[in-house]
């Protein structure tokens, strides 16, 4: 029987699998606090349907384009700069080999193994895949496993619009003397939902991290319907 324990993670691929799940996430709850926003504070100064799904839609569609563009750019930074090190860390290498065996000795050494230990490990790791061993024990890099922008951008997108339609749909669906109530239930409760996914992803407290989501979606959505409620009574729209 294996002696890797089935609960923890284990090989490649769990960078970026981490990457996608928080990309979603964020991206859900995103899409379900900004639409809901809008929408809510649209409700607060009329209750035309025609004027409530322009506004959904407009945000869900610059939301969803948002969110993926910036995960896209932000992710592919990240890659650039990891190729960068690892091109760097193979001419390292390739240049001057003794001097980088040496390295990887002293990092051993300073996880805890003695000298000689340390240099067998560091020998042994070299002869199997010398820049492998360098870029985990020096970078934290898997050169199998870098981010991958465009998994990321379309998770962000998709969660994005997965989460905004919840407001949407709570705003356009019950009758005009509901819509603001049941769309605070709906989007309190699906903050709730993906705090406690964020929480669970990162082995978090979740309760914590509930709390954190629906106060400040609470707090969003009575800032913007105050606000189009205002500007609904006083005749300005």
């Amino acid at each position: 029987m294996s002696a890797l324990h089935p609960q923890e993670p284990h090989g490649s691929g769990l960078g970026q699998r981490l990457n996608w799940l928080r990309a979603g996430v964020l991206g859900a709850n995103d899409g379900i606090v900004s639409v809901a926003s809008l929408v809510v504070g649209v409700a607060g100064a009329t209750t035309d349907n025609a004027a409530l799904l322009i506004a959904g839609l407009a945000g869900l569609i610059g939301g969803a384009i948002s969110m993926a563009l910036g995960e896209y750019v932000s992710v592919s930074s990240q890659r650039d700069s990891e190729r960068a090190l690892i091109a760097k860390e193979r001419e390292e290498l390739r240049t001057m080999p003794e001097a980088e065996l040496a390295e990887l000795t002293e990092l051993y050494k300073q996880r805890g193994l003695s000298e000689q230990t340390a240099h067998q490990v560091a020998v042994e790791l070299t002869a199997h895949d010398a820049l492998a061993a360098h870029l985990e024990v020096e970078l934290g890099i898997d050169q199998d496993d870098l981010v991958n922008p465009w998994h990321a951008a379309l998770s962000s997108a998709i969660a994005f619009t997965a989460g905004a339609i919840l407001p949407l749909l709570a705003i356009l669906l019950p009758p005009p003397a509901w819509r603001v109530p049941v769309t605070f239930v709906a989007v309190l409760v699906a903050l709730a939902a993906t705090g406690a996914l964020s929480a669970r992803i990162g082995g978090s407290n979740a309760v914590r991290a509930s709390l954190r989501l629906v106060i400040g979606g609470a707090l969003a959505l009575v800032a913007t319907w105050l606000i189009g409620t205002l500007l609904g009574t006083t005749g300005v729209v």
